[in-house]
């Protein structure tokens, strides 16, 4: 594990300095995997990549929502008050909440077609019970250029192969539950000023199936933002795959959490609920 830093320029209000965990291959060469949900093999680590963790500043959004948009930033920021608060019934998730998400990125993306086929509820503190995720703090993006049309066929069958002859995308639309977000607040690195030579696919291996997915490694010149206390009226919209490759807009947004010095102790513990779109135009 290694920590950089450079002589930091001052700070406009509400950025952030803070420390953000990247991905270093293994040694060895082989390949980076990473055993979920079952049991390893004997002689073999969980993972076997290397947690790289640098010095950053995340800038903050708040004041500049309007500048960012999904094609040119990988990600965007929205109003939308949601009739779901408590977020505890899962059929009105599915149902409700879905059908909600599903307009909101129809309006905000032009799409014909968007069909949400996942969420997460992250949280996991004290009293959230085991089967919450907690806040996920290595940078990466949620599928690989590989994944992405595995991910459509799987959920749309023969009806994929039409829709994939067009402009495909997966998006995710993230949501603080219940209160702003003080603690754990979500970065998002800015399209403009990353490589794609930084990424690097990571299998994941579950009981009896496979995914794949990207981390990524530290560059210095990516710039770095968060929505200071995202209230739950406000959602993120931010791109996990794109197809297209003809007009230079952003393919992909890696994010992470990170831990913010100055949120106020006695503030709640984050809660947010992300859904995973499939988008056609």
């Amino acid at each position: 594990m290694t920590t950089t830093g450079t002589a930091a320029p001052a700070l406009a209000s509400g950025d952030v300095p803070t420390k953000l965990k990247f991905f270093l291959p293994d040694p060895s060469g082989e390949p980076a995997y990473i055993y979920l949900k079952i049991d390893v093999p004997p002689g073999k680590p969980r993972r076997n990549s290397v947690d790289d963790i640098h010095d950053v500043v995340v800038h903050n959004a708040r004041g500049l929502e309007g500048t960012f948009t999904l094609e040119a930033n990988g990600f965007e920021f929205a109003k939308h008050t949601s009739a779901e608060t408590e977020f505890a019934d899962e059929e009105a998730i599915t149902t409700r909440y879905y059908a909600e998400m599903e307009e909101l990125v129809r309006k905000r993306t032009g799409a014909k077609r968007v069909l949400i086929w996942d969420h997460v509820i992250r949280g996991n503190w004290e009293g959230m019970g085991p089967d919450v995720q907690r806040p996920l703090d290595r940078i990466h993006v949620d599928q690989t250029y590989a994944a992405g049309p595995f991910i459509a066929r799987r959920f749309l069958g023969e009806e994929a192969e039409d829709l994939l002859k067009g402009r495909f995308r997966i998006m995710n639309v993230w949501r603080p539950i219940g209160a702003p977000v003080y603690h754990t607040p979500l970065a998002l690195a800015d399209w403009r000023t990353f490589s794609l030579d930084d990424l690097v696919p990571v299998r994941l291996i579950f009981q009896g199936s496979e995914s794949d997915v990207f981390n990524v490694r530290y560059n210095e010149n990516v710039k770095w933002y968060y929505l200071k206390e995202h209230a739950p009226s406000e959602v993120t919209l931010f791109k996990c795959f794109d197809s297209s490759t003809d007009h230079g807009d952003a393919r992909l947004c890696p994010h992470g959490s990170f831990h913010d010095a100055g949120s106020p102790p006695d503030a709640p513990q984050r809660r947010s609920i992300e859904v995973r779109a499939l988008v056609f135009d």
